[in-house]
């Protein structure tokens, strides 16, 4: 099997009726339902499309031949965060069952969580918890959630509140206990469990990331030394994400990342030579712009990172952008906006649509070269 859909759905054009916001009908049958390797694919088997800014030329090919789309010199940008198992089960003091992701480990030791309840076929948030409750966990472990997490992105303090801060009370290390009892977060889309392994990068070094950064998903040890032989660079950088708002598509809160100095000094030199920079993933564009100068010049840097980039911000660091599909009104759009030409988004988003591309973290992958 090649990955490629054999009759693309009819397609459904995208409208623009503004300059902040994507609008399209995504149908069901293009939500990855599971990773490629249950249809039959080898993860570097995933469809790429590519599209060229300059001119808004769309290419469709497969991600294992995306060495043909680079030359000697461009510059891969990755994040090395990996997922956690940051899904766990919890029960209410009166017997109601919950689901509890974990999405940031902040620097006191405490974290920002998420409470979910089960909701047909999946989980939504569930906003009748209270100040000061304590859930029970696997284990004897318990979680007191102590106040609405009010961060630089929050909503305000008078709506629902989906993230709190709250604390552990666990036997051992939280990294052990996620081992044991955590499983990874999953959405509606996705109709089964999976191991924690799918949900893995192949050159994650950090356990850290509430949700998988998921355009490097399918890079394969093999593509990587491909790539390298090929004079094609890699540089990593950290940057651990926290979980998603798939019902409100809400801005990304504080992250914590780690740009290294030679990541920085490997960026400047790709610019400098005129070569291309490649985001893996709009996580590698939020670290890079956190520590790049509007000039784009790069250095080193380690924090928590607020940044929203939108189009009237623009993106200083890099030139092109390797991602996934973006749902309708999600806050990446923006990002891309910002990189992209809204015209050029729409003419991609319609070939992804009319070509039967695959959505979310287990779908396939869109290249955005200048």
């Amino acid at each position: 099997m090649n990955g490629y859909r054999s009759r693309p759905v009819q397609p459904i054009l995208v409208t623009l009726p503004g300059t902040d916001a994507m609008n399209f009908v995504l149908p069901p049958e293009l939500e990855a339902s599971m990773p490629p390797e249950a249809r039959e694919l080898a993860r570097d088997e995933v469809r790429l499309m590519v599209s060229y800014r300059s001119n808004d030329h769309v290419v469709h090919s497969q991600f294992r031949a995306l060495g043909d789309f680079l030359t000697a010199g461009d510059l891969l940008v990755i994040n090395t965060s990996g997922t956690m198992n940051a899904a766990l089960n919890a029960v209410r003091s009166d017997g109601t069952a919950l689901e509890l992701h974990l999405s940031t480990h902040l620097s006191t030791g405490m974290w920002v969580v998420e409470v979910r309840k089960e909701s047909g076929k999946t989980t939504a948030p569930f906003y009748e918890v209270d100040a000061g409750e304590t859930l029970h966990l696997a284990g004897g472990a318990q979680v007191i959630l102590h106040e609405p997490y009010a961060g630089k992105n929050a909503i305000p303090s008078e709506g629902p509140h989906r993230l709190w801060l709250a604390t552990l009370h666990l036997a051992g290390s939280w990294q052990e206990y996620l081992g044991r009892y955590g499983f990874p977060i999953r959405y509606g889309y996705v109709q089964q469990a999976w191991p924690t392994e799918y949900y893995q990068t192949v050159y994650a070094t950090e356990i850290g990331s509430a949700e998988m950064p998921s355009a490097g998903r399918a890079f394969t040890a093999e593509l990587i030394t491909s790539l390298v032989a090929h004079g094609i660079q890699i540089a990593p950088l950290i940057l651990h994400t926290g979980v998603a708002s798939l019902e409100a598509h809400e801005f990304p809160y504080e992250e914590y990342y780690r740009v290294p100095a030679e990541t920085a000094r490997m960026v400047n030199a790709a610019r400098a030579g005129h070569k291309r920079v490649v985001a893996v993933g709009t996580t590698v564009v939020r670290a890079l712009e956190t520590v790049a100068s509007e000039d784009g010049t790069m250095h080193g840097g380690e924090g928590w990172t607020a940044l929203i980039v939108t189009p009237e911000r623009g993106i200083h660091a890099v030139n092109a952008l390797l991602t996934g599909f973006h749902e309708p009104h999600a806050t990446h759009l923006l990002m891309l906006q910002a990189l992209a030409r809204l015209e050029h988004l729409k003419i991609a988003y319609n070939e992804a649509l009319r070509e039967g591309y695959l959505w979310h973290e287990f779908g396939d992958l869109h290249l955005i070269l200048p």
